[in-house]
Parts: structure tokens; C-alpha cells; sequence
């Protein structure tokens, strides 16, 4: 799993509004039961463990259970990741590279198996709440497994909004995320989770 494929993984858990400082544990359980569509925009930021300057990018993602995903980076350089429940290919403009993967390698180990799984969270993960910094209210879920590509993960939230996610790694890298305009429960296309590698693309994998 690369390192675009972590973060993304950790990002689809954490996309879960709707917690709050008291039984937030409790209201993340309620939230996966609840919850059948999401999109939202992220803003994120890349920190290395010697603290050079952050990598930035920003786009969009969009959920619609069980399994299906679209994280779409769309600035400063393009990157699509597309599941259908089945499969996930993960596009890279600027490569001409398209990777197909099974929906369970790609991500059945990680934090985006919450959205798609049985939502028993503790089999995975142990989850606790965090207490309140910076005006939010923050959960922090661990994984169970040693490989999944990282130690932990905080979601931030103000009210019921979700405002932050922090992800560290294996290797002291921290991602920071903040999300916007989420909206749950919607429409989606079912074009929104379809993909076909364009022409001329190197496809990997399946």
C-alpha cells in the first residue's frame, strides 16, 4: 500500500459527521448505521518527520455504502482513486498509470473498511474519545493490526461538523485534513463510482 493509498484509507473512516465531545464513541456507531451517502471537499497537508514544508492539495470525495468511494485530488497535481465495491483503480494523470485492485486488497484492512464493513469497529480498531483542543472535539481510533500502514487516527469536530483529521504513520509523518461543505444522504450518480482507464493509460493489475 502506497502513501497515497494509506492516507486515502484513513480519510474514508474519518469522513463521519455528527459527533460530539459526550458519547462521541457512541455516536460514531450511529453514524455508520445512519449514514448511506457522503461528499465533501478536503483540504490537506502532508508533514514530514523532519518538518520540511508541508505538501498541500485540495478536491473532493464522495461515499456511498457498502464499499463504494471516489477521492478525487484535484489540485496541485491530479490523483482519482474510483471503487465500486468490487474493484478500486487508482489513476495518475501524470504517470498515464492506472492500478486495479480487489475492493478487499485495496482496503479491507484499513480504516475505509468502516464505511463498507459490519461496523463492528472494536473486531479492527479501539476506538476512545480524545477530549476537546483547538475549539473541537476529537476521537482517536487505533488499529488492531500491525500492518496497517499506520498508528492512529484523530477526527476533529465542531458540533455535529466534521472540521479535522489527523493521520501518523509508521514513519512520523503526519496528514492533516479539513473538510467542508459535507453533505450526507444525497443522490449520488451511479457514474460517480465507475471508471474506465483512459486511452493510452499503463494499467496495473487486474
Amino acid at each position: 500500500m502506497n502513501k497515497f493509498q494509506k492516507i486515502l484509507s484513513a480519510v474514508v473512516m474519518a469522513l463521519a459527521p455528527g459527533l460530539a465531545a459526550a458519547g462521541a464513541v457512541d455516536q460514531l456507531h450511529d453514524f455508520l448505521r445512519n449514514t448511506k451517502t457522503l461528499r465533501a471537499e478536503f483540504a490537506q497537508a502532508v508533514i514530514a518527520k523532519s518538518g520540511r514544508k508541508p505538501q498541500q492539495s485540495s478536491g473532493v470525495v464522495a461515499i456511498s455504502r457498502p464499499g463504494k468511494l471516489r477521492w478525487e485530488i484535484q489540485k496541485p497535481y491530479p490523483q482519482l482513486v474510483v471503487g465500486d465495491g468490487e474493484k478500486v483503480w487508482i489513476h495518475d494523470p501524470e504517470l498515464q498509470q492506472v492500478t486495479v485492485r480487489k475492493a478487499g486488497q485495496a482496503i479491507g484492512g484499513s480504516p475505509a473498511a468502516l464505511l463498507s464493513g459490519s461496523n463492528e469497529l472494536e473486531k479492527n480498531f479501539t476506538l476512545k474519545e480524545a477530549g476537546e483542543a483547538e475549539g473541537m472535539a476529537w476521537v482517536e481510533a487505533i488499529p488492531k493490526a500491525n500492518d496497517s500502514g499506520f498508528e492512529r487516527v484523530r477526527l476533529g469536530f465542531t458540533g455535529s461538523d466534521l472540521k479535522a483529521m489527523e493521520l501518523l504513520d509508521g514513519f512520523g509523518q503526519t496528514t492533516l485534513i479539513r473538510f467542508s461543505r459535507i453533505e450526507k444522504n444525497l443522490a449520488l450518480p451511479a457514474s460517480t463510482f465507475r471508471f474506465t482507464p483512459p486511452a493510452g493509460a499503463d494499467v496495473v493489475g487486474e
